[in-house]
């Protein structure tokens, strides 16, 4: 499966479910029917044994879904209101192409118009309840009868590349790392290997308690894509990381800390196999390795990101050697685990 067709499949946190189907059939495919399966929080979760007994059992995760919209309610001019899915900033979405519902209703997020703003309103940033999507009905009813309350919708981006390298689409947080799974799943390793495409992350994390005490791993790999901060008049101590410079490793974020013995373990194999990387410079945001460091007995865990200008907005960027050197990573270690 190409990164395009992840990228442009519509799974914002608790609608994954043509996601979940494609990557379940990936599963049966790579692993092998009897070790692919959709555990009870919808996660896909898939097993190989490993070749060499007496290896840790290492689970590689990353999360299915994506930041989106749901219908809330719609004002008597035929106007729907809506809420975020997961952490957006109103500022990215304005005047943003949207597709409304499974049906894909084209639609548009809108605000007032500049000329109609005071000046105060122009000093302010507009929240969510100042926005709106116009899917050109002419009524309450006609818009609820098209979009009823509970409707998703999703950013409506094509995967383009461009640049040197570079891609730009929606959901590249965290598809990048349903990808790289993909392409590890090729592969045999010495030890057993567990992989979980997880649900619900961008909503805190939500299917990846469940995936974590139903795995129960000794060393968790959780792949993710992360908020690069390279642009424009930014020192360089606040940068982050970086495109172009390698698979980002954490040492600590905002919901989990890593071991130092595995942190340092996987530095020294990204140099010793001469493989592009660097250490993320920030303590910001979180992800699923929360869910499994403190499950049962818990287990150690290290965060491998992919950085992406603009994250959660309908237009992330990212560089594609990095996505290769977040693959090239996870196959070293799980070789020498």
């Amino acid at each position: 499966m190409e990164l395009k067709q992840l990228c442009e499949i519509h799974a914002p946190s608790g609608d994954e479910g043509q996601l979940r189907k494609l990557l379940l059939e990936e599963g049966k495919r790579l692993c092998g029917a009897e070790n692919a399966r959709i555990d009870r929080s919808g996660n896909v979760v898939c097993t190989r044994k490993g070749t060499q007994p007496g290896k840790p059992h290492v689970c590689v995760s990353a999360h299915m879904d994506e930041v989106g919209f749901i219908i809330e309610a719609a004002t008597e001019d035929g106007l729907l209101r809506f809420h975020p899915i997961g952490g957006i900033d109103p500022r990215v979405v304005v005047s943003k192409r949207v597709l409304v519902g499974h049906d894909l209703l084209p639609g548009v997020i809108g605000a007032m118009a500049i000329h109609l703003q005071s000046a105060a309103d122009r000093n302010r940033v507009l929240g969510f309840d100042g926005l709106y999507i116009d899917i050109g009905a002419k009524d309450k009813a006609e818009a609820l009868a098209k979009c009823p309350v509970g409707t998703y919708a999703y950013f409506d981006t094509p995967y383009q590349p461009f640049g040197d390298g570079f891609v730009c689409a929606k959901a590249l947080d965290d598809r990048v790392g349903c990808y790289t799974i993909l392409e590890l799943m090729r592969e045999t390793y010495p030890c057993d290997v567990t992989f979980v495409f997880a649900v619900q992350e961008e909503v805190g994390c939500r299917g990846s308690h469940g995936a974590a005490y139903g795995v129960q791993p000794d060393i968790v790999l959780n792949l993710e894509g992360t908020a690069a901060n390279d642009l424009g008049c930014v020192d360089d101590q606040f940068k982050v990381c970086r495109p172009t410079q390698g698979v980002a490793v954490s040492f600590m974020d905002g919901s989990s800390i890593g071991q130092r013995k595995l942190f340092k373990e996987i530095l020294d194999l990204a140099e010793h196999e001469h493989i592009p990387h660097q250490i993320k410079r920030g303590v910001t945001g979180s992800n699923d390795a929360s869910a499994y460091q403190r499950a049962a007995a818990g287990c150690l865990t290290c965060v491998l990101s992919v950085p992406c200008r603009y994250i959660h907005s309908g237009a992330s960027v990212a560089y594609l050697e990095d996505i290769q050197s977040q693959y090239e990573l996870v196959h070293a270690f799980l070789m020498h685990a």
